[in-house]
């Protein structure tokens, strides 16, 4: 332990500085599409601009200096955490980062080189083009030239033109669909680098996490006290943390509870939900249904809250949530059986 701590400092130093003499990340460029403008006819010769490509160096963020943040993160987490807590759940959520940041360096290797291919497309294209440009001033230096000789000639020439012309038109169509492609290449990485960034966040959020026990103790604790904001983050720390585990159902239950407590029933409406859609089997189903048909009733759905309760009813015959429902539908003056 005491070697542990020891080397700590020495260890995010080392990494600190390493950070600081990095060079800056390589910037990745789009090409805007060249203007090209022709005129014709013998009077008024075209001017061809030259297809130009600007660089636009402070739009996007590339992949690597996500995965240099990433691996800082996961250095610093991996150097901080106590050497009490390398549990086997530990290991594996450090083996899941671990891989998590091998499959970003292997999208920023792929996207490099079709990002490489993407360029080299571009540049034909732009080469292409300043070829047809300059076929097209020769051609109509040509035609000034002669213009002196037969109309032959000059329609023959012009129709090389407007041939030449059409060439162009296309070149700048394909060149256009390129950069569009190089776009769409880049906002897809994006999206995928951000996905990658929140499952990440979310299992080190998860490693430090309590242990599903004492949170819901906890929880649990809090809302017999009438602390029913703790009770509340609680209770949603732990469906966000665990939310397979057969408590997570009590947790959407109690939820509700402190939900109807306040009044709002539509969000209790919605929580007791969650447990008949989620956990039809767990020990709150039936009063997760009778809870659910009162608070329908309170939003003024009595006709949809009178349907949960019979539902208790049926389901549950000789439970208390039965009788809960029974009372509730004599005060309402209505039948416990539909149809009647």
């Amino acid at each position: 332990m005491l070697a542990a701590e020891s080397s700590w400092p020495l260890r995010v130093s080392e990494v600190i500085n390493m950070l600081a003499g990095r060079s800056d990340p390589p910037r990745i460029f789009l090409c805007s599409r060249s203007t090209i403008f022709a005129t014709r006819g013998a009077a008024n010769p075209s001017k061809i601009g030259s297809a130009t490509l600007s660089l636009k160096a402070n739009q996007l963020m590339t992949y690597r200096q996500w995965s240099i943040r990433f691996a800082v993160l996961g250095t610093l987490w991996l150097a901080i955490t106590p050497a009490w807590a390398a549990s086997k759940e530990m290991i594996q959520l450090q083996t899941q980062v671990q891989q998590l940041q091998e499959q970003m360096t292997a999208m920023q290797r792929s996207f490099d080189e079709r990002m490489g291919v993407m360029k080299n497309l571009v540049e034909q294209d732009t080469d292409a083009v300043n070829k047809v440009a300059n076929a097209l001033n020769s051609l109509q230096a040509s035609l000034q030239k002669q213009q002196g000789d037969s109309s032959g000639r000059v329609e023959q020439l012009s129709g090389q033109i407007q041939s030449l012309n059409d060439t162009l038109d296309e070149l700048k169509a394909r060149l256009a669909k390129v950069s569009k492609q190089l776009e769409d290449m880049q906002s897809s990485q994006q999206s995928q680098a951000a996905n990658q960034a929140q499952q990440l966040a979310q299992q080190q959020a998860m490693a430090s996490a309590p242990p599903p026990d004492v949170l819901y103790n906890n929880a649990l604790r809090d809302y017999n006290g009438d602390k029913n904001d703790l009770a509340t983050q609680e209770f949603s720390d732990y469906v966000k943390f665990y939310p397979n585990t057969d408590l997570a159902g009590n947790s959407y239950f109690y939820l509700g509870e402190i939900q109807f407590r306040q009044g709002n029933y539509a969000q209790a409406a919605q929580s007791y939900d969650q447990v008949l859609q989620n956990f039809p089997s767990g020990n709150k189903s039936a009063s997760a249904q009778l809870k659910k048909g009162f608070a329908l009733i309170e939003l003024g759905k009595q006709e949809d809250g009178v349907v949960e309760l019979r539902r208790v009813i049926q389901r549950y015959p000789r439970s208390n949530e039965a009788l809960q429902a029974r009372e509730r539908l004599k005060k309402l003056g209505v039948s416990s059986r539909s149809g009647e």
